[in-house]
């Protein structure tokens, strides 16, 4: 089957989460001798874990917003870092505010021209809502973990946005700069789409780059997958 509708991973996919959110807490560190852009690999490095107590069962799902509040707590103490209330609030919310990698918003324009296109992501929607305007993209639908109620990479978090949108797995292409969503999204039956994201972790391999496939599409940008799509 051809894909019907193209589903897109966000954070290192679409939007470059690392630069921002090291932009995003260097007021805060300034004078700390912390790296900001440590400081956000250690912040994301906690990403996993959190979302991990909802796949188990362990918490009912959490939005990721939440989420991302309680592990920037936990890191600020295990740092030994002191922010008010308002600076922890507002450096929450950085999620919302991730720039897009230079070839993203032209690419998915390309790419929704010929083909609906959404989000599959384990961000929330108002997350994904505010990014998106805030990057000038537009979505057909927000879709992923807040929709379906269950985080990446779980089957239910591919299959369900399918079913949301009335299609067979074979018929839903996830998008991703990531081998590990690929796969399990490949195991479930979707279509897979590879864009490669060399910079993701500031030129640092992925964690995940042992699990590359044979993708039904392998491109080095939006703008490129765009091409192969003959858009």
């Amino acid at each position: 089957m051809e894909p019907k509708v193209f589903a897109f991973d966000i954070f290192g996919t679409v939007v470059d989460w690392r630069t921002s959110i090291a932009r995003e807490a260097a007021a805060m560190l300034a004078g700390t001798g912390i790296d900001p852009h440590a400081f956000a690999d250690q912040w994301r490095a906690r990403y996993q874990p959190a979302m991990q107590a909802c796949r188990s069962g362990a918490r009912p799902y959490t939005r990721l917003d939440v989420l991302n509040r309680e592990t920037l707590d936990d890191l600020l103490a295990a740092l030994g870092c002191d922010a008010d209330e308002p600076t922890r609030a507002n450096l929450a919310l950085a999620w919302r505010r991730l720039d897009p990698w230079p070839d993203a918003v032209a690419g998915l324009a390309r790419i929704r021209a010929r083909f609906p296109i959404v989000t599959l992501s384990n961000g929330n929607i108002a997350l994904t809502m505010a990014m998106a305007r805030r990057a000038g993209i537009t979505w057909d639908a927000v879709l992923g973990a807040e929709a379906t109620g269950i985080y990446k990479p779980m089957p239910g978090a591919y299959l369900g946005t399918a079913a949301i949108l009335g299609i067979a797995p074979g018929e839903l292409c996830l998008v991703a700069a990531h081998h590990s969503d690929l796969a399990a999204a490949r195991a479930v039956g979707l279509k897979t789409a590879y864009v490669a994201r060399p910079m993701e972790y500031g030129g640092a391999p992925a964690p995940d780059a042992h699990m590359a496939q044979d993708w039904d599409w392998l491109a080095v940008s939006i703008e490129d997958l765009a091409d192969q799509l003959g858009g």
